[in-house]
């Protein structure tokens, strides 16, 4: 099966009537830049990569923790909260350490628990009954569980007891700083920094950042995911860790910078943006008379685009995720599994050739290699974030068939009776429905099935959450109180309403068609049912604001055209390398998976397309090659504009060029 197409998910209509025109959408990862936009408002940028003075901290000494001989009654208590295997290890464990004997072990880790209330409970009895061990948590032997390990506090003797040792001879990594009281109480707990990366995705980098910290990456607090093929600028949160450890990263760092430190209270979690503010460079124009394209762009910022759910929702493999969502929804378990794994058969061989980014494949084949019959339990083995990704993907080839439909029917200039819209009015005698986040799943990702991510997070704006919806009647068209900007499209679920017009309809018959109820479930796995899923609404029209573009005629197809936060940084800068970078790249290197290793050696001879790179101060050049370097005059279209967090940059593109916004497609634009 070949790659999903617009079609296959909905997407047919445009606004405009004019022609569109070529353009190449990403020939190199800097024509697009992306910067977050935060809940304040103010555009994410790297400014500085200085470590900001910090209040230096009164000097206490730590008063050593007295040990006493006898901790029955405290081991009694644990007893009761943790069981008896737990209690005996631990019995013996603090045994070892009143007696002023070598303890063999370094730690001990307590029975997996997939329940976190009870952890917490555990990491708290030692927090206050035994302070003189330190708490932290692990992964338990299976995807859902989680085990508790427990060493002694060497707080109070700075390391130099006698059953301590240093991280080296543990041979293990460093232990996570929670539940830790070293921390001192002038600083937030949080080191909040602006990360800027370049043809690197958000999980990507911090899993590497995480390991040159030996820290879990569980550790990084986001916003939203920014897509890999771009330079993206995002706000991270890191729990207890020093401005200055991170920043003499940036001498190590290929293609990631970190700077702009402060210490917060808070980390950041997924929703908590505005939006993000773009930067594309549309290489390669042509049309058949400038007019065109200027009149293209003019009509994108007064009219917008219709807000369809772009190809990233679908996947970029051959596996489209909304046909595995559908399965799921049916309760066919057998086939939801065979979307991966065909009629192979030979389970032991294709994990082999999975690579590591295929997260759920390798779940699926890692669970049906224990128990092969057993396909519901192999989709539970997906990480949850996964899991409801095709339930979402569903979700939304859904809306992109009734907006075409809502488009194709009643165009995009006025509202008709059955319309839902976001209330304007004050009282609630006519609300019919309350908007939430776009997803309820507050831990969801915009993530394909490959472990890319999308240029976008899955929430509203923060202002529309609490909105309420409401189906427009014949006294609402006549006030004329409300415009097509107002109109909103619901997501499928168990909370929301229905256009009470033949819009409604729309989603009946094509759920009817995969032989799915939007109000019934046809099984009682909660998770893979649309009743078990909220739902929500999404406008069906939307505006890029502070909409700018220029045409840009240019020569070379190696010269940037668009300034990135590094550039801006750089060029106000002596010119140095600061670090033998040949050696930095080798390093970072060894920290990734095998799998990122082959797919950044191989991407210039496929997703770039012929481009090498070398680097100046710790960031890639990119130079890209198509045989013996040419030099005709070519035009570029520049855009720069904000959109909501919920929305698509590339379903804009799309609005201007009349194109497919595939990958495939602008290769071979490309060559």
């Amino acid at each position: 099966m070949s790659s999903v197409e617009e079609s296959d998910v909905g997407i047919f209509c445009y606004i405009s009537k004019l022609p569109g025109f070529r353009g190449i959408l990403k020939q190199r990862y800097s024509d697009f830049i992306v910067n977050e936009v935060g809940l304040d408002g103010n555009v994410v940028h790297l400014n500085s990569l200085e470590v900001p003075p910090e209040i230096s901290e009164e000097k206490t000494e730590k008063t050593p923790v007295q040990l006493n001989n006898n901790y029955a009654t405290e081991i009694e208590s644990f007893r009761a909260l943790a069981g008896d295997s737990d209690a005996e290890k631990l019995k013996s464990f603090v045994n070892q350490i009143v007696s002023h004997v070598n303890v063999d072990d370094t730690s001990i880790v307590l029975s997996p628990s997939s329940d976190k209330a009870h952890r917490t409970e555990i990491h708290n009895f030692f927090k206050q009954t035994l302070n003189f061990l330190v708490t932290d948590t692990i992964d338990g032997p299976d995807s859902s569980s989680k085990c508790i390990r427990v060493r002694m506090n060497s707080g109070g003797n700075n390391g130099k007891g006698r059953n301590s040792k240093k991280r080296k001879d543990r041979g293990d990594k460093a232990y996570d700083s929670r539940g830790s009281d070293s921390w001192p109480e002038h600083l937030g707990k949080f080191l909040r920094f602006h990360l800027y990366k370049e043809n690197k995705d958000t999980q990507e980098t911090l899993g590497l950042l995480g390991k040159m910290l030996g820290i879990q990456p569980r550790s990084f607090g986001f916003a939203g995911t920014k897509d890999k093929r771009s330079v993206s600028t995002q706000r991270v949160t890191v729990f207890k860790q020093r401005a200055s450890r991170l920043a003499v990263l940036n001498e190590r760092l290929i293609g990631i910078k970190v700077g702009d430190f402060c210490y917060v209270n808070d980390g950041l979690v997924l929703g908590q943006l505005q939006g993000n503010r773009f930067t594309v460079t549309l290489r390669g124009v042509m049309a058949e008379s400038e007019d065109i394209i200027r009149a293209s762009a003019t009509a994108l910022g007064k009219h917008g685009f219709i807000n369809y759910f772009g190809l990233q929702r679908f996947g970029s493999s051959s596996v489209p995720t909304h046909l595995v969502g559908a399965t799921l929804l049916r309760g066919d378990w057998k086939a939801a599994i065979r979307e991966y794994y065909k009629e192979s058969g030979d389970i032991e061989g294709t994990l082999r050739q999975l690579p590591r980014q295929l997260v759920a494949e390798r779940a699926i084949f890692q669970c049906l290699k224990k128990n092969p019959a057993n396909y519901l339990q192999a989709l539970m083995g997906i990480p949850r974030t996964l899991r409801m990704m095709f339930i979402h993907s569903y979700q939304s080839y859904l809306w992109n068939h009734a907006a075409s439909m809502r488009v194709q029917k009643y165009g995009f200039n006025q509202v008709i009776l059955g319309d839902l819209v976001y209330s304007k009015e004050q009282d609630t005698k006519n609300e019919t429905g309350s908007s939430k986040l776009e997803f309820e799943d507050s831990s969801s990702n915009e993530v394909d099935i490959n472990g890319h991510f999308d240029d976008i997070s899955v929430t509203d704006l923060p202002a529309e959450r609490n909105m309420s919806v409401k189906a427009l009647n014949e006294e609402d068209i006549g006030a004329g109180n409300y415009t097509v900007d107002d109109i909103v499209l619901p997501l499928p679920g168990s909370r929301v309403i229905y256009p009470l017009n033949d819009i409604g309809k729309v989603y009946q018959d094509l759920a009817k068609k995969d032989d799915i109820s939007l109000t019934e479930s046809a099984h009682n796995t909660k998770e893979f049912s649309i009743t078990n899923v909220t739902g929500s609404y999404r406008r069906l029209f939307q505006k890029p604001k502070d909409f700018e573009w220029e045409l840009v005629k240019y020569t070379d197809r190696d010269m940037p055209l668009a300034e990135t936060d590094w550039d801006i940084i750089a060029n106000s800068r002596p010119t140095t390398l600061g670090c033998n970078e040949k050696s930095a790249a080798m390093l970072q290197n060894d920290l990734l998976p095998n799998s990122d290793k082959f797919e950044d050696a191989t991407e210039a001879s496929t997703e770039n397309r012929g481009t090498e790179s070398e680097t100046v101060g710790g960031l890639k050049l990119e130079e890209t090659i198509n045989g013996p370097a040419t030099r005709k005059n070519e035009m570029a279209l520049k855009l720069r504009f904000t959109l909501p967090a919920s929305s698509y940059a590339t379903m804009a593109i799309r609005e201007l060029l009349k194109t497919s916004t595939s990958v495939a497609f602008h290769k071979a634009l490309n060559m």
